[in-house]
Formats: structure tokens, sequence, C-alpha cells
């Protein structure tokens, strides 16, 4: 019985707050979601579905399936229950594996402990079955198995994807403090955008977010970016499958006639990042680059998006510089971008509020360890009048 066509549960993780993102990419595929939480949802599928998720979903960090349920009290008994499961129907004595965990447990207090349990467990029964044992280490190039284990419950997982998902294989030069891809892509989804008009992306930095804009915009899915997968390197992968999902990515490929995505950056090293990133990317062509201060970034008609991404300040006096850029943020918004639905993204509010702007509305992200906030104001053009009804 393969699990390439053998129906299980399925993990699909991702940052905390892009859930939602995620559960509508997924749905959008297909699929029905039996529960999302915090940080992913769950489906049932098999390991050719999840050939599908892994070409496909932007908001996503890992795919999981699951290859056994089972309850332990001791890192000994993981081993145990472990060392029971045919590993060699899986692994090739030949290849390569790496074990990653999320473990809570009160006999457990290294992971690396518990990898190298789980490690040991599949080399001594792949020794046993098949007098030889696959190379094992730390990079997740090769097949990866991933153990959760919560108090008393546990659960083994092929990790499908290997190294993570967020990050979407264009940006080889990160520039200074870059948003994960697939968070910017997660609150471009959140926005209004049609997906046609003009986006706009001043204090670019390395163009995460106006990048994913285009790729969002022409329908280019991770897949097209990527070449490496867990799942290339477990026994009864079909390369088939792989290269006909490949093959629909490309297909699916729609072109935007007149899409314009406008990046623009002080910093002229920022700006020659984000020409190598997007000619990685594969959508340069799509896009203008501009060095310059944020006030002078141009501003097309008719009217599209247009979003920040402006520091936060760790240290007070970066704090009191950047309320005058904030200021200037919300004077630029109101004076030259009328019609506009502009988007801040900050992890200070007590900074959004020099903005001088009332927002529509306040949508919740995260990043790394900071709480925080996209931002709508919709730019009215001209004066906005409110009807009132005549009283009787």
């Amino acid at each position: 019985m393969s699990i390439f066509t053998t129906r299980s549960r399925i993990i699909v993780t991702c940052k905390k707050r892009i859930a939602p993102y995620l559960e509508q990419e997924v749905r959008d595929l297909g699929f029905e979601i039996e529960r999302r939480f915090v940080t992913g949802v769950e489906l049932k599928g098999t390991v050719n579905d999840c050939i599908r998720l892994n070409l496909n979903l932007r908001c996503a960090s890992q795919v999981l399936y699951s290859l056994k349920e089972f309850t332990a009290n001791s890192p000994e008994e993981v081993y145990n229950k472990l060392l029971h499961y045919p590993w060699e129907t899986l692994l090739s004595p030949e290849g390569y594996f790496s074990v990653t965990n999320n473990s809570n447990h009160f006999t457990v207090n290294s992971e690396m402990f518990v990898n190298v349990k789980v490690k040991d467990a599949i080399v001594d029964r792949m020794r046993r079955e098949v007098l030889k044992r696959p190379d094992s280490g730390s990079v997740l190039d090769g097949a990866v198995i991933n153990l959760y284990w919560n108090d008393q419950q546990a659960e083994v997982f092929l990790d499908t994807s290997g190294e993570t998902l967020a990050k979407h294989g264009y940006r080889k030069i990160p520039g200074q403090a870059p948003m994960l891809e697939a968070l910017a892509v997660a609150t471009i989804m959140a926005t209004k955008w049609d997906r046609k008009s003009p986006f706009v992306n001043p204090m670019c930095g390395s163009s995460t977010v106006a990048i994913e804009a285009v790729l969002l915009a022409t329908n280019r899915r991770p897949g097209l970016l990527r070449e490496n997968y867990s799942f290339m390197h477990v026994l009864g992968y079909d390369a088939t499958v792989y290269q006909a999902e490949l093959q629909k990515l490309k297909e699916q490929v729609v072109d935007v006639p007149g899409l314009k995505v406008i990046a623009t950056d002080i910093s002229e090293d920022a700006i020659e990042i984000s020409k190598v990133n997007a000619e990685l990317a594969g959508v340069d062509q799509f896009m203008e680059f501009k060095v310059c201060d944020f006030e002078s970034t141009p501003i097309p008609q008719p009217p599209g998006v247009i979003y920040f991404n402006p520091e936060y300040g760790e240290r007070l006096g970066e704090v009191s510089e950047l309320e005058a850029t904030y200021a200037r943020m919300g004077d630029f918004l109101k004076k030259q971008c009328q019609g506009y639905l502009g988007y801040i993204f900050t992890g200070n509010l007590d900074l959004a509020k020099k903005i001088g702007l009332k927002a529509n509305r306040r949508i919740e992200f995260y990043t790394a360890q900071i709480d925080c906030r996209l931002l709508e104001y919709e730019m009215y053009g001209g004066t906005r009048r409110v009807e009132k009804k005549k009283e009787d």
C-alpha cells in the first residue's frame, strides 16, 4: 500500500495569523478543510495530493502527511513505537533523511535528544530489515521525518516539503530586515487589491511585497521557482506526477495587460537588490523601480493600492526619528494618493498614531516576536459627501 495513493491526515502549517489566508488557498485548490487552527489547517489526502499542495501554496510552511499515531510517556517509548514502523518501505538504504520534532513532554529538555531517538529507531529498523541504513543529518534536502509529541499523544509525519515553503526561492539577496514571503503575500491577500490596477510600494527594501504582488496577479505559483522537495526522496515517488503538476502551474500563469507595479526606495543598494530578486522571480518585466524618497514615488492613474512597510523602531532614538516619517506618510497618502487604497504594515502601534489618518480596518498579523497590524486607509478623491435622511 503506497502512501502516494493512500489517504491519511494532512496537516499544513503556517506562521501565526496567516491561517485564514492559507485556508482560502487550500479550498481554492478543491480540498475540503476539516479543521483550522492558529498555525495551520487539517485535511485528508494522499502524498500525491501533498505534491499539489507543495507546488501551489503561497502561505504555507510545511505539508505534513501522517504516518502513525501512538502514545508515549518517555523518549524510550517513542523509540520502541517507531522501531516497529516499516521504514524500509518508505526510505531507501542508499538515501538520506533528516528528523525534526515539536515536543512538549516533561521528560524532554532537548529537541536534539528527541531527534536522535527518532533517528536511532529508523536506522536500527533499517539495519535489521535490509542490513543497511541511510545517511542522516540536519540539512533538510532529503526525506524529512517529523515527530509531534504533546503529553502522551504522539504522531509521526512525513514532512513532504523539507525546507520551508514560506520562502519562495527567489530572494537570494534578502536586504535589511526583509519580510518573509509567506507573510508578505498573506498581507496582500488581506487587501482589497483587484490584482489589475496599479500596486505602488514605496520604501520597498528588497521588494518582497512588490514581487509577491506580481506573482499573485499573474498566478505564478511558488512551485515554479523550486526544484527539490522531501517527497522526491521517498520510495514510490513517481516523477511523472510531479511533472504533470508542474505543467499545470506553467499553464495557469495569466497575462495582465497594463499591470503596473512600482517599487521605490531611497537606498540605491535596495533597488539594485530588488532588481536582482525580481529577475530571479521572473517578474522584472512587470515592475518599475526608482531610487527616491517615498514622497517622490510616481502615483499612476487610475487609482489602485499603495502599500508601505516602514521600519518599526527598536530604540528610543529611532522611534523619535520615525515619528516624523509616519506623519509624512499620512500627509503623502492624503495629498498625493487620492482615490487609492492605502495600506501600512507596522509593528509599532504607537507610531501608527502619528499617521494622522483613521484606519478603515486594522488587520492582525504577526512577524518574529512582534504583534503587527496592516492598517487600511481609503483615500477619497475630492470631498466625500454623506446624504442625510430628512426627518419627518
